[in-house]
């Protein structure tokens, strides 16, 4: 099987490309893992410029000799490319999957949109780190591989399912980007917000009319909340965040899931897995 790993917003190092690759070729020999060099490209915040993240996701995607794309990393940029890549895949992107998270969810959510493949919210290659044991990687892998379903969100039941960033999902509302989600389960995470962005953004979701008729709302990990920006100060804890708005929107809050900027990050495929 061949992976290819681009990176559509930040760059990676040869050093985490290099752990990445070490832990495929030993948990899973029969993958060849191929790091595309714009990984390595810097423009500034990016990973090259806009044309190059674009014509490296177009080439690797329409190659049909590559059976996934595994996103490199999050960070910010893939949005400034869809308007180029959607209209150009062909019936080779059609068949592949696509798995990342973060800001990849302007990408996952708009190949659901146009149904694209096979996109998947879940690890991505820069996390065969030492810190987690390489358990995120595992799993992304044993996904991509071989639909092991031990790398799914454990919550998921049955119904149809999409997982985004709470930020990410917010800036493509009102957008032709945002996918059909009716009857869908969300998951949402978030990383490095104060609990009013939160609340703001819960707001922007509620209000939306984009989400109207989806099933209900999961909620994942919550990390890296600024010093003095949580609860206390806030007033409110993130179940009461979510309920309410919940309560607004009118759909269930079911509770937490497995999701999130962190070692315990699993896989989502949008739709049913």
């Amino acid at each position: 099987m061949k992976i290819a790993v681009v990176a559509p917003a930040r760059s990676i190092t040869p050093e985490a490309a290099a752990r990445g690759a070490a832990f495929a070729a030993l948990s899973f020999p029969e993958v060849e893992l191929v790091f595309d060099p714009q990984c390595f490209a810097d423009a500034g915040h990016f990973a090259g410029p806009d044309t190059l993240r674009a014509k490296t996701f177009l080439a690797r995607a329409n190659d049909p000799a590559i059976d996934a794309i595994w996103f490199a990393r999050g960070g910010y940029g893939s949005n400034r490319i869809l308007r180029d890549v959607m209209p150009q895949l062909n019936d080779a992107a059609r068949a592949k999957t696509y798995l990342g998270y973060s800001d990849m969810g302007f990408l996952l959510g708009a190949l659901y949109a146009q149904r694209i493949g096979h996109p998947c919210h879940g690890p991505m290659s820069t996390e065969a780190t030492e810190r987690n044991r390489a358990g995120p990687a595992w799993r992304a892998l044993a996904w991509l591989t071989a639909k092991d379903r031990r790398a799914l969100e454990p919550g998921l039941d049955g119904r149809p399912a999409a997982a985004f960033n709470l930020a990410i999902l917010t800036a493509m509302l009102g957008t032709p980007w945002v996918p059909d989600l009716t009857d869908h389960v969300l998951l949402i995470e978030e990383v490095g917000e104060s609990y009013y962005r939160i609340d703001r953004m819960m707001f922007q979701l509620a209000q939306s009319t984009q989400l109207r008729g989806i099933a209900g709302i999961r909620l994942g990990g919550v990390t890296a909340v600024p010093e003095g920006d949580g609860p206390e100060a806030f007033g409110e804890t993130l179940e009461e965040i979510m309920t309410r708005w919940c309560g607004e929107m009118g759909v269930p809050y079911l509770g937490r899931a497995r999701v999130g900027h962190d070692g315990d990050n699993t896989v989502v495929p949008f739709g049913i897995a």
